[in-house]
């Protein structure tokens, strides 16, 4: 299946506050995308947006400053350029993979992700998903609390980013 992504959606909040959050995990790899194309983000309505270029083909970086629970907001911008659902990829948290693990999805529901949540409702959910494992507390009423908990040192999640970044990289390159 041919992807042709034409767009990279990254979740999290805006604000030194969540900056290091596990919710946050979006905004991390897509700022290590924005070092490997070599391209900085501005400021433009609710969002924070860089244009890179693969192989002629221009792929927005987005950051969505509209919190978690908003994220789908950013999307009529895109649909204006005449990006289609299939050809965005989001970048989100995953309580439901170990901590650490990754992988591409396409399609499905939310699975309680306010931010996916949020998109869905306004594309529906035929798009690419980039999921990073956060790993999930015991105690589903800890889940806010965890996912708004900074990465502890132990977890080297700089590494993490950076083979992340890499990988949706390459699938975007060869897409």
């Amino acid at each position: 299946m041919q992807n042709n992504i034409r767009a990279i959606i990254g979740l999290g909040n805006p604000g030194h506050k969540y900056e290091n959050t596990r919710h946050n995990i979006g905004f991390k790899i897509l700022d290590a995308l924005a070092q490997k194309f070599n391209v900085s983000f501005r400021i433009k309505d609710q969002m924070e947006i860089a244009q890179a270029e693969i192989d002629d083909t221009k792929v927005y970086l987005i950051k969505p400053q509209t919190y978690m629970n908003d994220s789908g907001k950013v999307l009529p911008e895109l649909l204006k350029k005449g990006i289609k659902p299939e050809e965005i990829l989001v970048v989100h948290d995953e309580l439901e993979l170990p901590f650490g693990r990754a992988n591409f999805k396409f399609g499905g529901s939310a699975k309680g992700h306010n931010g996916l949540k949020s998109i869905i409702s306004v594309i529906g959910d035929k798009f690419h998903r980039f999921r990073f494992g956060i790993g999930r507390p015991q105690d589903r009423n800890e889940v806010p609390d965890y996912v708004l908990s900074n990465f502890s040192q132990q977890e080297n999640v700089e590494n993490l980013i950076e083979q992340n970044s890499k990988e949706i990289y390459e699938f975007v390159k060869l897409n």
